[in-house]
């Protein structure tokens, strides 16, 4: 699997390179997509033997955030990294999972807030230290200085 992974991104490296028919703002977009799903790919195999996926990680790192206070779905769905996920959805595998609570407002019957759990602490406290050797280890061939530059590119393209 490794060795066809490598073939692929070698592959996919030389097209990239080698093409001189594609703009620079083509190859830079294969090259920002293709890195970004192996990036997913890395983090996604770090959390599988946590039985979490990575928009689950999020919902329950954005719960931690909250510092106690409860969140409804429109927070969480604003602050996650993939717009794509159905929040409601992945807030209910994590109830079933016991890692997070859905209450009903007293005042608000129409009002659900969602709180993490102590499980659901617990949990992130065993795989935020996974996560950050996993980071590292994506991130281990730029220097401090090229990590920032890099971060202040994305965001240009972003905004």
């Amino acid at each position: 699997m490794f060795i066809q992974m490598l073939y692929v991104q070698m592959n996919i490296e030389n097209q990239i390179k080698t093409s001189g028919r594609l703009p620079a703002s083509k190859r830079l977009l294969i090259s920002l997509l293709y890195t970004a799903n192996q990036i997913n790919d890395q983090i996604g195999e770090t959390l599988k033997p946590f039985d979490i996926s990575i928009p689950q990680f999020n919902v329950l790192r954005i719960l931690r955030g909250q510092k106690g206070k409860p969140a409804n779905l429109s927070t969480i769905q604003e602050r996650m990294v993939s717009k794509m996920s159905n929040t409601t959805r992945l807030v209910d595998k994590l109830i079933l999972k016991e890692l997070v609570e859905r209450v009903i407002c007293e005042e608000n019957r129409r009002k659900v807030e969602i709180t993490i759990t102590q499980q659901g602490m617990n949990l992130l406290t065993k795989i935020d230290p996974v996560v950050d050797n996993a980071e590292k280890a994506i991130t281990n061939k730029l220097q401090p200085d090229e990590m920032e530059k890099m971060t202040e590119f994305l965001q240009q393209l972003r905004h």
